[in-house]
């Protein structure tokens, strides 16, 4: 932890060259002893660096090709400070002042980078005491990080703002498989299905469970190419092999390369009319 303090790391994502030069540049102007690992052009990349260098802060667009800082975000966890940047006003972030580091709106200016370096140092000191990363210390208490995750993107998409290229809809599952933190593509899941509290990812590489709801979600999911069939479960499209109608306007679907049969209740049978 001294060893934190005594020389902090930082990866800085963006995909707008010059302010990844501009702001590299002030960094070193207003915190000599930082340390910038490397930078990334997309949020793909800023995973991929984080894992390699565990730096302390992490610097991410919002905004970004491939995968976004959201995304990234989700990623990479509670495991570093996350500063976000962002190209709209501050409305679109407020979910974020009591629980991430920091967040800059560009252009951003050398005075409120100054600010963001402070709250960073004060972090980083919190962390070194022996507080934990994501407790806050702003007034109003702490919140799980990946439910302010949840709350930014909610807010961009109210605001009519997309959080990638794409639009906001996720394109990695963050899940413990073992001892190991997998990103698991979207494009590779299978079918979600869920109880209470957590939800089976089946995908194919395996299995694994994370504690997120159907609900959640099915909000985020691509609707063009996940789709809700049952309240517990949710397939994606481009697996379906057919789907085998039951009595009482019920019907199970079966999906490309596993065995077991899904429940379609009759509520969401419509989706599967034309097939």
């Amino acid at each position: 932890m001294n060893q934190s303090l005594a020389a902090p790391r930082a990866l800085i994502a963006d995909d707008e060259p010059l302010l990844r030069e501009r702001l590299e540049r002030l960094l070193a102007e207003l915190w000599p002893e930082l340390q910038v690992v490397g930078v990334a052009r997309n949020g793909r990349e800023a995973v991929a660096l984080f894992e390699a260098e565990r730096p302390e802060i992490a610097f991410l667009d919002i905004r970004m090709p491939g995968l976004s800082g959201i995304e990234a975000a989700r990623a990479i966890g509670s495991d570093a400070l996350i500063v976000f940047i962002t190209a709209y006003d501050e409305h679109a972030v407020q979910a974020f002042e009591q629980g991430a580091a920091d967040y800059l709106v560009k252009p951003f200016d050398e005075p409120r980078l100054a600010e963001t370096v402070r709250r960073l140092q004060q972090r980083l000191h919190e962390r070194s005491a022996g507080a934990r990363l994501a407790s806050a210390s702003e007034p109003g208490g702490e919140q799980p990080f990946d439910g302010l995750l949840d709350q930014l993107a909610a807010r961009l998409r109210a605001s009519g703002v997309t959080a990638g290229p794409g639009g906001p809809w996720l394109q990695w599952i963050r899940a413990s498989v073992g001892p190991a933190v997998k990103l698991i593509p979207v494009e590779q899941v299978s079918y979600l299905r869920s109880d209470e509290k957590y939800t089976l990812v089946v995908w194919d590489g395996g299995e694994a469970l994370i504690r997120r709801t159907i609900r959640e979600l099915a909000e985020e999911l691509d609707p063009q190419r996940f789709v809700q069939v049952h309240r517990s479960v949710i397939v994606n499209l481009h697996r379906v092999v057919q789907v085998l109608r039951g009595p009482n306007d019920t019907a199970e679907v079966q999906l490309k390369d596993r065995s077991e049969l899904l429940p379609v209740s009759r509520s969401y049978l419509h989706l599967f009319r034309q097939m």
